[in-house]
């Protein structure tokens, strides 16, 4: 059974330095690397199935994106924006590629991003000399849909306590009912991974509540303008490219992902049936999608 080891990296925002932490998974001198990116209130840890199935080609490496999991916070929340997420993974890119005693593969790594991890990796992709090779942009495209944004916004900011965590994981599957379905262990571990205790013994999510402030201080205007850079940075993708959606999503539309099919890097598309915002890639069958397009597996 594969091991992961938790490292961090040194990154830097307009206030000051931070540490972001991240799961490194196989050999840590491989030169192949994988980096997956989680969603906005999940955390590495949820690409564990992937990157363990995955640990025999690759170093997978999985952060905990700035303000999440096992990562400091910023000390001024109007930078939790995509830029600064963006800055932080060429920071990472830099580290994970740079290891003494191996050759870097290029100085590239492969990229699977779920929501807004996969906005990271479309904006870094995206970018003239990107170190991206192949890309996974999972349930995620550059035209948001506002009323699955308002949502997201909404879970963001409630600051909620339980009082045990049988009641935040019943919390969680509920709010996380669009992953489709999953065994019950499948469920505790996707709460155990984003749950902690206080030292009043009361659980609370892992992550700071200043994430929803860009969000809050977001206008009809600055949305739209970030709507038009997502284009052009997702216009300018020159890699292989698979999008995913989950057929029931309310935030990548189906609209929008036949527009990404004829712009753009062109990617490749799976539907995942019965799963709305956004498939887990904890099961053998997705995490077979991900094999095919990675390495060219073939298969059902």
């Amino acid at each position: 059974m594969a091991v992961a080891t938790i490292e961090s990296v040194q990154c830097i925002s307009p206030a000051g330095l931070h540490r972001m932490a991240y799961k490194q998974w196989g050999d840590p001198a491989n030169p192949r690397v994988l980096v997956c990116v989680h969603g906005v209130t999940r955390v590495g840890d949820d690409f564990d199935a992937l990157a363990e199935n995955l640990s025999d080609v690759y170093r997978v490496v999985c952060p905990d994106v700035v303000g999440r999991g096992r990562s400091e916070r910023l000390r001024n929340p109007l930078f939790y924006t995509i830029p600064q997420y963006v800055s932080d993974m060429v920071t990472l890119v830099a580290r994970v590629t740079g290891v003494p005693g191996s050759a870097a593969h290029g100085n590239r790594v492969d990229w699977f991003g779920t929501s807004m991890g996969g906005l990271i990796g479309m904006v870094l992709a995206g970018q003239p000399d990107a170190p991206i090779g192949k890309l996974i942009l999972n349930d995620i495209g550059p035209t948001l849909d506002p009323l699955a944004m308002k949502r997201i916004a909404t879970y963001i900011a409630q600051d909620l306590r339980f009082d045990s965590f049988e009641q935040g994981a019943r919390f969680v599957r509920d709010v996380s009912a669009s992953f489709g379905v999953h065994t019950d262990a499948q469920w505790h571990k996707l709460a155990a991974d984003v749950l902690r205790q206080g030292e009043d013994g009361s659980w609370v999510r892992h992550y700071d509540m200043g994430l929803s402030a860009p969000l809050q201080a977001s206008t009809p205007e600055s949305a739209q303008a970030g709507q038009a850079a997502l284009w052009a940075a997702y216009d300018g993708i020159g890699c292989p490219t698979l999008l995913v959606r989950g057929a029931l999503s309310d935030l990548l539309s189906a609209d929008t992902a036949s527009e990404m099919l004829a712009r753009g890097p062109k990617p490749q598309l799976v539907e995942i049936a019965d799963t709305g915002h956004a498939p887990t890639f904890v099961s053998p069958a997705q995490i077979a999608i991900a094999r095919r397009f990675l390495l060219g597996e073939s298969g059902p």
